[in-house]
Parts: structure tokens; sequence; C-alpha cells
């Protein structure tokens, strides 16, 4: 299973002349591309709401230790950066799986990434008691801000031009302008880094998955439906991640990043992130086998 070649997808049928015009999507995020109900788009929409709700929670109960609104603003950064990541994860997933419809569920994870990016800063506002004049100051002068601030612009204009209406509108110029996703991703990864300062592991684990897809995208296209490359995607991004973990507190620090890198090598007190992408790459690995290894028994006993 390892070294196979899955099946390619099967090429839609073209759609005929006769009979009514296909039904158009419907304007609620739980129903499909023919206005029927989604159990999948509901879970994922449900999912999206979730880490909000679960904040809401902790708030009203004062969960969220001494300075609430601190601790809101940085979660609704860091579930940006992750629903970001899990939106890039929808293409690789789509192609190995071979599962056409988690495409439907990409642009409901880029409008989700917005939304917590919007209330990251509403919350930062809120926190800076409502100053405007000094947040933009702030803005101006510290660069971590700066990162952040030109990410979720730049979001912004993607997810005003995510509808279907500004697709026809664009044409061919849609797709290069939506790939700015990639680079968005990238300065909010920044962001974080220079918001974590000295304890950048959970960075560093986000840098690792985001390297992960990027690498899959490097993989040919003829290879991109077999098993194998998921091996060495999984190594290139731990290596990838514990070699930027180095360089940020060797360039950034003055703790001792020699240490830091060798501690990815021992793991009999503390697991490093890098270590944990590799991990997750290789679980993503045996899944993908576990998945069509299943699918190939359920084909068969429906041929029997």
């Amino acid at each position: 299973m390892s070294d196979a070649t899955l099946p390619s997808p099967a090429r839609p049928r073209r759609a005929r002349r006769e009979g009514p015009p296909a039904p158009k999507p419907g304007p609620w995020p739980w129903l499909d591309r023919g206005g029927r109900f989604s159990w999948f788009k509901a879970a994922v929409l449900l999912g999206c709401f979730l880490p909000l709700l679960v904040l809401a929670w902790d708030w009203a109960t004062r969960n969220l230790g001494p300075e609430p609104l601190t601790r809101a603003t940085h979660d609704t950064g860091d579930w940006c950066v992750r629903f970001l990541l899990i939106g890039l994860a929808v293409t690789p997933a789509r192609w190995i799986l071979d599962e056409t419809k988690i495409l439907q569920v990409r642009r409901m994870l880029g409008i989700a990434a917005l939304g917590y990016a919007v209330l990251h800063l509403l919350l930062y506002v809120g926190n800076e008691h409502l100053r405007l004049w000094h947040v933009l100051l702030e803005i101006v002068k510290r660069p971590y801000l700066s990162t952040g601030f030109t990410a979720l612009i730049g979001l912004v204009v993607l997810g005003w031009t995510s509808t279907d209406g500004w697709l026809r509108h664009l044409g061919r110029e849609w797709k290069p302008l939506h790939k700015l996703n990639y680079a968005l991703t990238a300065l909010g990864l920044l962001h974080f880094y220079m918001q974590s300062k000295i304890n950048v592991s959970e960075p560093v684990l986000m840098t690792g998955f985001f390297l992960y897809v990027m690498f899959w995208r490097a993989v040919p296209a003829r290879w991109r439906m077999s098993l194998w490359p998921l091996l060495p995607v999984s190594f290139l991004a731990a290596a990838g991640a514990a070699g930027l973990e180095y360089l940020w507190y060797d360039l950034a620090t003055k703790l001792p990043a020699d240490m830091i890198f060798l501690a990815n090598f021992d793991t009999e007190f503390e697991i490093r992130p890098a270590v944990w992408v590799l991990v997750a790459g290789l679980a993503t690995y045996v899944a993908a086998c576990v998945w069509w290894a299943a699918r190939g028994v359920l084909r068969r006993r429906a041929a029997a």
C-alpha cells in the first residue's frame, strides 16, 4: 500500500443541455452545492465556532486568568493561525483521501480564519481601552503589530473576493490573488513568533505543519495521489521546524540555541515541537494507509 499509486479521481461528466439548470448553492453554509443539507459542512461549521464557544464559556466562568482580555486576544490569534493551516491542508487531504467533498469547506475555513483575526484585533483594541489613535501608533511603531496588521489586511482582501461573484469577475486573476494566502500565513506565523518572544514552542509547531503542506505542494502532480511522498515530506517538515527554531533562538534571543536544537534528539524529559511535527506526519501516513485499505475492502465486498 505504501508504494501503490492511488486511482485518479473520476472526471466530472459534462452537463447535458436538456432539462432544468443545476440548482445554485443555497445561502446557508451548511448546504451543499445542490442546496441540500450537508452533515459534513454542518460539522465543520460547528467546529469553526467551537473555539469561540469555549472562549465565551471560559470568560463567563472567569476561567481566563487574571487578565482575561489579554488571554482572549492571544487565543483568538492562535486560532486564526490554526484555521489558516487547516484551510491549507484541505487540498492535500482531498488528493490523499480522494474525497472531492472536502473542497466544499475550504472557503468556510478561510472565512473562519478571517473572523478570528478580526476578533483578535478588536480584543486588542479593547485591551487598549478603545484608544484607536494609540492603537494606530502602536501598529506603526511595533514591528510585530505591523506584521500582524499587514496579514489581517491581506486576509480581508481574500475574504472579500472569496465569493462566486468575485471569482467570475476576476477570472484567471482570482487564483493568483488567492495564492497570497501562503504569504499571509507566513506573515501570521512571523507575528506569532515575534509576539511569543522567548517561548516559541507553539509557533514552531505551527511552522512545522505549514512546511508540511507547502512541501506536499512541491510534490510533482503525478505523485500527489501516492502515499509514499508523505514520508519524506514528514521528515523535511520536522527538520525545517527544528532548523527555524534554532535560528530564532540563535538570532532573536540570548538562549543557548545549540542545546535547544539537540533537545530534539532527547525525548526523555520533553518532546520538542519538531518531533511532534514528525509524529503527526507519520500518523497521517499510517491513517491514509488504513483509509485506503478500508476502502479497498468495502469495494471488494460491494463487487462480490
